[in-house]
């Protein structure tokens, strides 16, 4: 049997990276989309790209300052739209490798899951077998991004759908306001009733 492939989605401060990790110690393969871009703000062609682009307060001592980048690119739609066209190719040919080695796998994985934040806003749920939406209560998620410290979550938000939104279209929605154990009990039922 083919392994599942699974999108999983949500808003800022849902608890998507706690789920994937969850999902890893129940049997799936995971990658992170946001992890793939970190990855490619470490590449000096992109680095160059991006200091070309925006200038180089975005990457003070050569590094990409994500938060800087955030907020240059998230007050401008064109920059937005110059930034996603450099970074969204790069991120799909990484993803489309990973899925390549993950189908390879021997003994296979119980399910290969991919974190995509704007997975429905971006028209890519068609490309999986199944979509999981982590959903939370809001003031959970009030208290999530202001721990992290996150740059422009009202600007973020606004370019995303709502978690109701995520919640309708998803195949599965995954209510991540108790505690660990309960959200791996959660998405071990779907990973049961995918993996049938």
């Amino acid at each position: 049997m083919a392994v599942p492939l699974i999108g999983l989605t949500g808003g800022m401060g849902a608890g998507k990276s706690t789920a994937l990790a969850a999902l890893h110690r129940l049997g799936a393969e995971v990658l992170s989309s946001d992890q793939v871009v970190h990855e490619l703000y470490e590449e000096p062609e992109v680095v160059d790209a991006v200091v070309a682009r925006l200038g180089a307060g975005v990457a003070p001592e050569g590094k990409i300052d994500r938060g800087a980048v955030a907020r240059a690119v998230f007050a401008d739609p064109a920059q937005r739209e110059w930034l996603e066209g450099l970074i969204w190719p790069l991120v799909g040919q990484r993803i489309a490798a990973w899925i390549e080695r993950v189908r390879r796998q021997s003994p296979p994985p119980r399910a290969a899951v991919l974190e995509v934040p704007l997975l429905f806003e971006a028209g890519m749920e068609r490309g999986y077998d199944a979509t999981i939406a982590i959903v939370a209560d809001e003031s959970k998620i009030a208290e999530r991004t202001a721990d992290r410290g996150l740059v422009g979550v009202s600007q973020r938000n606004s370019l995303q759908l709502s978690q109701e939104e995520k919640a309708q279209r998803a195949n599965f929605v995954v209510h991540n306001d108790g505690d660990l154990e309960e959200l791996e009990r959660e998405l071990s039922g779907v990973l049961d009733n995918l993996c049938r």
